[in-house]
């Protein structure tokens, strides 16, 4: 056998090889091939070609690896099992940008599943390599090391604490001031993740900076970076007063009050949520919002959309309205009421119903001013309904009518019983039977002072009443 032949078995077998694992990251693109693949052992095949000496048979091997842990986490665990993680960590440090961006890949298909497995990821020493990641020069690098950090960050405090304890922060935020918008959205997205856990975690992203970069990208034209960069600055305001005011001397008011408006429910939503953060804090910082406009703006805004966009602008109503006489008096004046009385109506989900409610007894149970401004709003007879209704769960017949008697007394007291009897209902209906509900929570003789016609009946009684002579 001549040289030449000797070199054509080697090129085919190459040639075979390349075939072989192309088809195989072809093939794992589509789920009903998924079960097939594994067990026909692809797995072990696909470690020992991790190791080739040709770089694109490496590389499509670890797309291949990637794309199938990434279906389920029982294949995430198979790669776990077969030893194939401390192999791709030693390669991510040593191989070219384009193997760098598949093993990372791997890394994030891998622990996005469970905390046991992103913990797999921390113990095979991942994180030191996925942090020099992103320091690469190729933005697409930096973006798939920053994927995978943030998939081991977002399951619990331990892992975010090994990736903040990795050096990961301070180049997250350098990531986000790099002019690539898909780099910008993961590692804003990523500082989240770290973010959400604990104050602790909170402060070493607003320590590294963070806050004032993320401020600054709040009216980015980008509508997934921005409700990002909302996330971000959301859950580290959620935590504390001094957290919710580091977010607040970063000057986010007004420019915020723009996102009510964006055409992105997902921006309005975290727009909504970053202010009710915020708000729910302190007296002081209800303050802040109501004087920026923020009451206003929310009412707006919970007036613009439907569902699960509306929730946080309520519950950010009645933090607001909860916090005193005065600040509640500010969501009256800005028509919240209205509002929240249209939310209790249309919205079909117990959850948004149930908020609505609580968020008028924030606002209604300070004063009878206050009470009374609820009552007109004819919010009372939906309520009335919610609280009899079989289908409305226990939390909402709660926030309708509470069981204390302060709560009793003071529907007396801002005129909320006396405006139930003034509900015309037909004798019998269900309407009636409501009414009766309610009736029921007070004695008989309250009842009838507040009955329309009651003050006539007593004139006529005092009319016919015939003094005994002494």
């Amino acid at each position: 056998m001549s040289q030449r032949q000797v070199l054509q078995v080697f090129e085919q077998y190459q040639k075979a090889r390349t075939q072989f694992v192309q088809m195989v990251a072809e093939l794992a693109t589509r789920p009903q091939n998924i079960e097939t693949l594994q067990n026909a052992g692809v797995m072990s095949l696909l470690r020992t070609l991790l190791l080739d000496v040709v770089p694109t048979i490496q590389q499509t091997a670890a797309l291949a690896l990637g794309r199938l842990a990434n279906y389920n986490d029982d294949l995430a665990e198979a790669v776990v099992k077969c030893d194939i993680l401390p192999q791709l960590v030693y390669s991510l440090a040593e191989q070219n940008r384009f193997y760098k961006k598949a093993a990372a890949f791997v890394l994030r298909a891998v622990g996005k599943h469970s905390p046991q497995l992103a913990q797999a990821i921390v113990d095979c020493g991942a994180l030191d390599t996925l942090v020099i990641c992103l320091e690469d020069f190729d933005p697409g690098v930096k973006e798939a090391a920053a994927w995978a950090l943030r998939y081991i960050a977002r399951h619990n405090a331990e892992l975010s604490q090994a990736v903040v304890d990795a050096g990961a922060v301070p180049l997250l935020v350098l990531c986000i001031q790099e002019p690539e918008i898909a780099l910008k959205r993961i590692a804003a997205s990523a500082l989240s993740d770290i973010a959400k856990h604990s104050p602790e975690l909170a402060q070493t992203v607003v320590d590294a900076g963070a806050v004032a970069h993320l401020a600054q990208m709040i009216l980015n034209p980008d509508a997934k970076l921005k409700h990002q960069i909302l996330s971000a600055l959301s859950q580290v305001s959620k935590h504390s007063v001094d957290l919710a005011e580091m977010v607040v001397e970063a000057e986010i008011f007004p420019v915020v009050l723009t996102c009510l408006k964006d055409k992105d429910e997902y921006v309005k939503k975290n727009a909504s949520t970053l202010i009710r953060e915020i708000a729910k804090h302190t007296p002081e910082l209800s303050q802040l919002v109501v004087n920026a406009g923020g009451v206003a703006a929310v009412i707006d805004c919970i007036g613009s959309c439907k569902g699960n966009t509306r929730l946080p602008g309520i519950m950010m109503l009645g933090y607001v309205a909860a916090h005193s006489e005065n600040l509640a008096m500010a969501v009256i004046i800005s028509k919240g009421v209205p509002q929240l009385s249209v939310c209790l109506s249309e919205e079909p989900e117990d959850h948004i119903k149930a908020a609505a409610a609580w968020a008028l007894g924030q606002i209604g149970r300070h004063t009878p001013e206050h009470a009374r401004a609820v009552a007109v709003t004819n919010a009372l007879p939906v309520l009335l309904s919610l609280y009899m209704s079989t289908e409305s769960s226990e939390d909402l017949q709660v926030k309708v009518l509470p069981h204390d008697s302060k709560a009793r007394r003071l529907f007396v007291t801002s005129g909320g019983l006396k405006k139930v009897q003034e509900i015309k209902a037909e004798p019998g209906s269900l309407l009636q039977e409501y009414i009766n509900s309610i009736n029921n929570c007070y004695p008989e003789e309250i009842v009838r002072y507040y009955s329309p016609g009651y003050s006539d009946t007593l004139l006529q009684r005092v009319d016919s009443y015939q003094p005994l002579n002494n």
